[in-house]
């Protein structure tokens, strides 16, 4: 059995930090310590964030982001192609495309992928409205952004098989070498998905 290091207002912040991903015990313990060595200029501020998060930040009815409004920015901004849509399984990848601001769509959060193994069926992802904005007209393209796993690519065949009586075009990212990347450093399913989507030069 470990001893307690602290009282237990500090031992709730270090395990509540420990939920974080990315944080593990030992991560959480350097955290929480440093938060409150710097209480005044981050823990008091970061509390108030977190407040102000918890009261306003609300889930996209129409796409499924997160935002301080409802529809989301991305949603009700005119400038954005409403005719194409990426599909993505996660908030956090639907930021990583913006980050990369290579298009000006719009998108689809699933809320995680297909796993028959955890009980995930298409009635715990967000499937239903994904089918219901293609078939109200306006899109004509829908990109498949979810990533290169098995359930992943599961979750992709079934959204195809969902979307073929519709009048859209379903696309998915391509896979293969990355921008600067060395082909000895590759993993063989990355070659292999590289030479099968290989393109003319």
């Amino acid at each position: 059995m470990s001893k307690r290091i602290a009282g237990p207002e500090i031992e709730r912040l270090i395990q509540l930090l420990a939920k974080v991903p990315g944080l593990g015990p030992r991560s959480a313990r350097r955290a929480a310590l440093h938060l409150i060595k710097k209480k005044d200029q981050l823990l008091a501020p970061l509390t108030a964030a977190m407040g102000e998060a918890l009261d306003k930040v609300r889930v996209c009815s129409t796409c499924g982001n997160v935002d301080t409004s409802d529809p989301c920015t991305i949603c009700s901004d005119p400038r954005r192609d409403p005719a194409t849509l990426i599909v993505v399984e996660d908030v956090s990848d639907l930021w990583a495309l913006e980050r990369a601001a290579a298009m000006n769509v719009r998108y689809h959060v699933l809320g995680g992928t297909l796993s028959p193994l955890d009980g995930i069926g298409p009635d715990q992802l967000n499937i239903r409205t994904l089918v219901d904005r293609v078939a109200a007209g306006e899109v004509k393209e829908v990109i498949l952004a979810v990533n290169a796993t098995v359930e992943g690519q599961t979750t992709a065949h079934y959204l195809t098989d969902q979307l073929s009586d519709l009048d859209v075009k379903v696309t998915r990212l391509a896979h293969g070498v990355p921008v600067g990347g060395e082909l000895d450093y590759l993993d063989e399913g990355t070659l292999t998905a590289a030479l099968k989507s290989r393109t003319a030069f």
